[in-house]
């Protein structure tokens, strides 16, 4: 049945995601998903069969990009025994499992050109004939596709065939990034946090520290609800203390703590490089530090004071007073805001 592990979320962008594939269930048509790694391809073709007529029959998938050209050839179609050396006796492919179901797959772009041919006929005449065979088998299946490729920019470079992405694209799914579900991020950490506490065998989560939540909420996620789920895990691993919230987060378990470890004897002369060159103006400096932070916490919240100032740990009226006070970060807010 559908894992519903990754099925979280109350952003905008996600439950109108949800209700599209939600929608489309229903209708007998190819299917294309489109998303960055990590962003729930086959959790929304789960959706998808499971609320679609077929929910009963097989939902078989694969990975086009783990095959080579000849393997992913007989995965898909199947072979008849002597098709080539090795293949002693007849193989049932992909289509074959997933007669009367859904056959879902991923990293479709990767498929060679070959493969992509067939599985056009497929589409267009419901047939395909196993490696080594003469015989046209009927293929009754439904087709959803996943990539993170541009299939457009793919077709232009000769590497995807334009009929077949015309065929695909009866509907379109395009699953946002992390970083464009907010909301998502805190409620996603919870539950996987949760979940490796329990593995811990914790009695409860004692929850994360301010600073971590805002670690989380400002980190871009290139590797999405994926990667998320590493981090927290990792985290929680390493927090190893059911008592208090997470204090420390890990976000790249590959830097070594001795990567920036100076030699004894030039620690004294070393000089911060995030720190400027002295004699300054002290509080002309500071001044400047306060505008550029405040200007980075604007940008990041989508000028939206009351989460700008969450950022820095400042409340709605503290903000408002270092606008007043830099007035012209203030025109330049307003204007941007307009």
């Amino acid at each position: 049945m559908i894992n519903l592990d990754n099925i979280i979320g109350e952003s905008d962008t996600f439950l109108t995601t949800l209700d599209h594939a939600s929608r489309i269930a229903t209708v007998n048509r190819p299917v294309l998903l489109i998303g960055e790694r990590g962003t729930g391809k086959e959790l929304i073709a789960q959706r998808i069969h499971y609320l679609s007529p077929r929910w009963e029959s097989p939902l078989v998938t694969l990975n086009c990009a783990a095959l080579s050209e000849g393997l992913i050839d007989s995965e898909l179609f199947g072979h008849e025994s002597g098709a080539f050396t090795g293949a002693k006796q007849r193989h049932q492919g992909r289509f074959e499992r997933a007669e009367q179901g859904t056959l879902f797959l991923d990293e479709l772009g990767t498929a060679p050109l070959s493969v992509q041919e067939k599985l056009l006929r497929v589409i267009e005449y419901g047939e395909y004939e196993r490696v080594g065979g003469n015989t046209r088998h009927q293929a009754n299946v439904r087709l959803i596709c996943a990539t993170n490729q541009s299939l457009l920019e793919s077709v232009k470079a000769g590497t995807f065939r334009a009929d077949l992405l015309d065929r695909l694209a009866f509907d379109v799914i395009h699953l946002p990034p992390l970083r464009h579900r907010q909301e998502d991020i805190l409620p996603l950490s919870e539950h996987y946090a949760m979940k490796m506490c329990q593995e811990l065998g914790f009695h409860f989560f004692a929850g994360f520290s301010h600073k971590v939540k805002h670690q989380l909420q400002a980190y871009s996620w290139p590797g999405n609800v994926r990667e998320l789920k590493n981090v927290i895990e990792r985290s929680v691993f390493h927090h190893n203390d059911e008592n208090n919230p997470i204090h420390t987060i890990i976000f790249d378990p590959f830097v070594s703590p001795w990567e920036n470890e100076l030699p004894q004897n030039t620690m004294e002369n070393h000089q911060p490089s995030s720190l400027p060159t002295l004699p300054i103006d002290l509080r002309d400096w500071q001044q400047t530090q306060e505008i550029e932070l405040l200007k980075h916490a604007l940008l990041q919240s989508h000028y939206n004071q009351k989460k700008a100032g969450e950022l820095l740990n400042l409340n709605y009226h503290q903000v408002r007073g270092l606008l007043r006070k830099y007035p012209t970060l203030s025109t330049s807010t307003n204007k941007s805001i307009e």
